[in-house]
């Protein structure tokens, strides 16, 4: 729950952040520039990505306001949260396992802090994080237990690497290199 309330509290700033420069492009012009055709959902299902070209992804928020979407982790879809709070891209052990992560690979040898506390830390390294038609490679990322977390998170290691992430008109874009 607390970890819920920490992304929830990510997302809310980084829209808050945004909002002060939508506003004043309405109040400008009377509607948002460069508009972004996108796809979005009636359903509360994880946010929608949008067909764009090559290296740009849009995520339209779910009925919470969280941005999530099918990525692809090493070629296997994994339903992730984007969240500018997490410093890692972040899995649990289960997920890692999927991956191909297994025995030898996770050494649960690091201590982090999380919204639920302290907990013990595996590190890998993904060859590929891809989410529509941009890829990114060699992504650090973190393997908690099952128990410590349930989503997977696209935290700082993924975003970095971006050429830019940005919300404008409550979608997320993110852009290659």
């Amino acid at each position: 729950m607390l970890m819920r309330v920490a992304i929830f509290a990510s997302v809310a700033v980084a829209a808050a952040t945004q909002v002060p420069r939508l506003m004043e492009a309405l109040s400008e012009t009377g509607v948002p520039s460069a508009p972004v055709p996108v796809v979005s959902t009636a359903a509360p299902t994880p946010a929608t990505l949008s067909a764009l070209p090559y290296g740009q992804a849009v995520l339209m928020p779910d009925a919470r306001g969280h941005y999530g979407a099918s990525f692809r982790l090493n070629g296997k879809p994994v339903e992730a949260l984007v969240d500018t709070g997490a410093s890692y891209v972040t899995l649990n052990e289960s997920t890692a396992r999927r991956l191909g992560f297994s025995g030898s690979n996770l050494t649960f040898a690091y201590k982090v802090n999380t919204a639920n506390g302290e907990t013990a830390a595996a590190q890998v390294t993904l060859d590929r994080v891809e989410i529509g038609n941009l890829r990114v490679s060699d992504v650090p990322a973190l393997v908690l237990r099952d128990k410590a977390l349930s989503d997977t998170l696209i935290g700082m290691s993924f975003l970095t690497k971006l050429g830019s992430y940005r919300v404008d008109n409550g979608r997320l874009t993110l852009s290659q290199r």
